[in-house]
């Protein structure tokens, strides 16, 4: 073993026993290599942070685990791209139900002679939504932050913004269907949900 890997263990050891200094330390080893690591498999740098922030989270969580890692750089990035790879998963299925909605919304309102109607139902939904799923809302689609942003002007987490979206498009989904006339808007919409 080379000192390197016994300083390794040794630092793995005092984490798993919850040394705070030792977990710091570890963090600044690693968090910057690991960041450009995650920021080529993703091509996001909010994303990389996200996940370093959470893989850390996660190993300090779960640190009594360190005690049986043997290689610690093969371990931390294993995990890195997994939580990666998971995160990439989310983001498209998120943005493939928005994709959705809105191709969904175009088709139907090209088909339907009362596209005013359709918006003012579309704005009564918003209107009735949770103040802050209302605001998480409009400045994701009416001012096109990134969930990043969002967070950051509302003081919520990321994840609370992506959870309003999903509950606000519902929301507003469900609200037009049971307020419009069009057979062929609720047929679509049932199939949609």
């Amino acid at each position: 073993m080379s000192y390197f890997e016994l300083c390794d263990q040794e630092s793995l050891k005092k984490i798993a026993d919850g040394d705070e200094i030792a977990f710091r330390q570890l963090f600044n080893q690693y968090h910057n290599q690991l960041g450009r690591y995650i920021m080529v498999l993703t091509n996001s740098v909010e994303m990389a942070e996200e996940v370093v922030q959470d893989v850390f989270l996660k190993i300090w969580m779960n640190r009594s685990a360190l005690r049986s890692v043997k290689n610690f750089n093969a371990y931390l990035f294993v995990i890195s791209k997994n939580h990666a790879l998971n995160c990439l998963k989310k983001q498209f299925s998120i943005r493939m139900g928005q994709k959705q909605v809105e191709e969904s919304y175009s088709q139907i309102f090209e088909e339907d002679a009362s596209l005013n109607d359709c918006y003012e139902l579309i704005d009564e939904a918003i209107d009735r939504l949770p103040t802050q799923q209302r605001k998480v809302y409009l400045l994701s689609r009416h001012e096109r932050l990134k969930y990043a942003e969002i967070a950051e002007v509302m003081h919520i987490s990321h994840e609370t913004v992506k959870k309003y979206l999903q509950i606000a498009n519902i929301s507003i989904v469900n609200h037009v269907k049971s307020r419009s006339s069009s057979l062929l808007f609720l047929t679509f919409m049932m199939n949609f949900i």
